[in-house]
């Protein structure tokens, strides 16, 4: 992504843990990039479930699919205390209208994000928390986040964090 923020004038700004950087509604003004920290996307569902749309850590782009919207379509909070790199919206379509590499860049990189958003919708299709944690340790080489974070992995893959803790102690037992 630094061929897209390396050519664009951008704003560094900071959010506490549990900030928002915007929410569902807001009109679109910015893309973030993550500069170091963490940034969940998130939709309340009707049932008072939420649904985790991305995690954006060091180095990823947020809410891309926001370039071409008038507003945002969800919350995005830091959860950690985050640095980003801020893009005007206008800007940065201005210079996607003109420069052809930044063009491809910005479309390679919505290629990959579709990749793995068909990846998480997969997980999400999957019927037990066993599958579901199954196919994300393989999306994550195996591993695990630190236990603090695992609340994070539930709802990544949709489930309580009762269910995953469950499930990852029956794992543990079961060796």
């Amino acid at each position: 992504m630094d061929a897209i923020f390396g050519k664009l004038p951008t704003a560094a700004r900071q959010f506490a843990k549990g900030a928002f950087l915007f929410h569902q509604a807001e009109p679109v003004a910015v893309i973030h990039r993550i500069a170091n920290g963490a940034v969940q996307l998130c939709r309340q569902q009707a049932a008072g479930q939420v649904l985790v749309l991305q995690r954006a850590t060091g180095g990823d782009v947020l809410a891309e699919a926001s370039l071409f919207a008038t507003h945002y379509h969800c919350d995005a909070m830091a959860v950690v205390p985050t640095e980003t790199l801020a893009v005007s919206v206008a800007a940065l379509r201005r210079q996607l209208a003109v420069d052809t590499g930044l063009a491809e860049a910005w479309a390679a990189h919505l290629a990959l994000e579709v990749q793995a958003a068909r990846l998480r919708a997969e997980i999400l299709a999957l019927r037990t928390v066993a599958e579901r944690l199954e196919a994300w340790r393989a999306w994550h080489d195996g591993k695990l986040p630190p236990r603090g974070e695992w609340k994070r992995v539930a709802d990544e893959i949709g489930v309580s964090p009762e269910a995953l803790y469950r499930e990852l102690a029956r794992q543990r037992r079961d060796g």
